[in-house]
């Protein structure tokens, strides 16, 4: 006779055990009719298990991220089943849900084409309309091996091979279909309505490793209302218009050449882009005396033994032997080079904190798949900084960098912000009683500053806990930029101390800590975000300076030239080329600003002026233009 206790504390007692259907359907008919999944003592179940003991539980519709999540899992699993409906012989891998959908990994000689993915979508939504009914069964993981591979599922016998002996195994059916699934699930396949989409087909490596076989992956999207597809898709849609390598071509700010994958080209307007916000950040720095440092690319592998990056991040490291047999890295990590130059020289308490901050460029090893223009690459500078600080100084320091974060951000147009913070892992470092202090350190800093944050209990580092800052750009996608690390390993492990005020060696804390990120990565997404359109202020060009005629060339320089003097970005075109074609040309690079003159300008030594959404500022007086332009610089 268990008692199930609701979110709202009210208890409900049933004189036998009692599945989630049931609980549903005594709280009210309109939930029972909603309901999609449930949480048992904190743990997601099928609204089919049943419950013998007293427990706390939690009913979830689609308005819930779990009930959304778990259409997405059951849309995967209906993917798969339509697939070897129509094509018999495919193999199925593995389909998890993601990020606003799903895919699933499919072993199928013939490649899926667009009209492949329309047949597939539409026998989905003949398998919703059948209502086939799931249920869940438990089988020995022997026989499920020899089940799998007598009907030709080899990959699947693979899957269930690597796990333990002794452990069962959990197999989900729709109807008849079937496949090794922990769940949990929908009722049946009615639940999940009708709104999703097949978007892409791409490739992908067995097991993610390239040695193996190429799989055929499908990618899908699935939602609890046809508003909120048609919304997804429409972003989706205006995604691709801003993809940030196509406007970066448009625009002329880089490219990439297959003889250096992941790293960038930058031509000079990208440059300029990138070289300003390095000035913006190394402004703001200055300000809030960080002292710049720069440390080397490369560094010998002994230096990096001792900050266990060989060991953690070896795999990801580019590495190379000289003749004389030693091995150098260069640098995925700007952290060991910063304490090398905090260990010049005796340090006391009294010159803590210390601030030091680097634009430094590192390497990581990134499989080829996985990039993808600015957004993800091999080599890309960091605003890294790294304050070095007593245990006591820890909440002030982490105030003044919330405050200093959360002001950059919305320099740049994001004040959409999620904040979460990582607390200690099982394997860690460091006693509990500077883990508490640590932590609460941390939480004493965000609430005092009245910031609402999410918490991810175990999710810190082995060497300390952290904030992660993330943004929701103006497609309401989030990314995830800043954080603010406490580190108390490598501080020790690369001999850094100061004299405390007894006159005795401690170590200090490290805070790491990074606002923008790959300034590659942030560059990317500000171009997305304001679909070239940037701020005035970060243009690489403010103002392009157009003559109708070559009769108004010298007169359209000597308005570029002023402006150059006023400190304005500007560039003069004076080719012979037609106006409209110069005109359609500039707004393709997003220029804020294009000054025309022509006879009238001449003559009343005027400019005219057009912004780049194409509306028309008249004629002004060149000061007048400038006065303009400095307010929104």
């Amino acid at each position: 006779m268990p008692n199930i206790t609701l979110p709202d504390g009210k208890k409900i007692k049933f004189d036998k055990k009692v599945s989630g259907i049931e609980i549903s359907e005594k709280i009210s008919k309109s939930l029972s009719k909603q309901a999609l999944v449930m949480s048992v003592d904190g743990n997601l179940k099928d609204l089919s298990f049943i419950i013998e003991n007293d427990s706390k539980v939690k009913i979830f519709t689609s308005k819930d991220a779990e009930g959304l999540e778990t259409i997405r899992h059951d849309t995967a699993h209906i993917l798969a089943m339509a697939v070897q409906e129509l094509f018999p012989g495919t193999q199925v891998t593995i389909g998890p849900v993601i990020e606003n959908g799903f895919y699933y990994d499919f072993a199928r000689k013939d490649p899926f084409t667009e009209n492949d993915l329309k047949k597939i979508e539409n026998k989905m939504k003949e398998i919703v309309e059948r209502d086939e009914l799931t249920r869940f069964e438990v089988w020995d993981r022997d026989k499920a091996i020899e089940h799998f591979k007598k009907i030709g599922e080899n990959y699947k016998a693979e899957i269930i091979k690597d796990i333990p002996h002794g452990e069962k195994i959990s197999i989900y059916f729709h109807g008849k279909w079937h496949d090794l699934c922990r769940g949990p699930h929908l009722l049946s396949t009615a639940k999940i309505g009708k709104f999703f989409k097949l978007t892409k087909v791409a490739g992908a490596y067995w097991r993610g490793d390239s040695n193996n076989e190429m799989l055929q992956r499908i990618y899908g999207t699935s939602w609890a209302s046809q508003k909120e597809l048609d919304d997804y898709l429409k972003r989706i849609e205006e995604a691709e218009k801003r993809d940030h390598r196509k406007l970066g071509k448009e625009m002329d700010l880089f490219h990439f050449r297959e003889e250096s994958p992941g790293a960038v080209f930058w031509h000079d307007k990208g440059w300029a882009l990138f070289q300003k916000l390095v000035s913006y950040m190394r402004v703001k720095q200055e300000n809030a005396e960080y002292k710049e440092i720069n440390t080397p690319e490369i560094l010998d592998r002994s230096l990096w033994e001792k900050s266990g990056h060989w060991e953690k991040f070896g795999e990801n490291m580019y590495t190379s032997t000289t003749p004389d047999e030693k091995v150098f890295a260069i640098k995925p990590m700007n952290c060991p080079g910063c304490v090398q130059v905090y260990n010049q020289g005796l340090k006391s308490y009294r010159d803590l904190p210390l601030k030091m901050s680097e634009f430094g460029k590192v390497h990581r090893y990134e499989p080829s798949g996985a990039l993808h223009g600015l957004l993800r690459v091999r080599a890309f500078t960091q605003d890294d900084a790294h304050i070095f600080c007593t245990p006591d100084q820890i909440k002030q320091e982490i105030s003044i960098l919330i405050n200093t974060i959360k002001d950059i951000y919305n320099k740049f147009g994001f004040d959409d912000l999620k904040i979460e913070l990582s607390t200690r892992p099982d394997k860690r470092v460091g006693s509990d009683e500077i883990w508490d202090k640590a932590e609460s350190s941390l939480i004493e800093a965000l609430e005092a500053n009245n910031i609402e944050y999410l918490e991810n209990p175990g999710d810190g580092a082995f060497y300390g806990p952290k904030i992660d800052f993330s943004l929701k750009d103006s497609l309401s996608r989030v990314w995830q930029l800043g954080t603010i690390q406490l580190d108390f390993s490598m501080p020790g492990r690369l001999e850094a101390s100061y004299v405390d005020k007894e006159g005795n060696k401690d170590v200090p804390v490290m805070i790491h800590r990074a606002i923008l990120g790959s300034l590659e990565r942030f560059v990317g997404i500000l171009i997305e975000h304001y679909s070239g359109n940037l701020p005035v202020w970060l243009s690489p060009v403010q103002v392009m300076t157009l003559n109708i005629t070559d009769k108004h060339r010298s007169y359209a320089e000597e308005i570029n030239s002023k402006l150059l003097d006023y400190g304005i970005r500007s560039e003069c075109d004076s080719s012979n080329e037609k106006i409209s074609y110069k005109i359609r040309n500039h707004a393709i690079t997003r220029v804020p600003y294009m000054v025309i003159v022509g006879d009238k300008e001449l003559e009343n030594q005027m400019i005219s002026v057009r912004d780049r959404s194409g509306s028309d500022l008249g004629s002004l007086q060149l000061e007048e233009f400038v006065d303009l332009l400095k307010k929104n610089i």
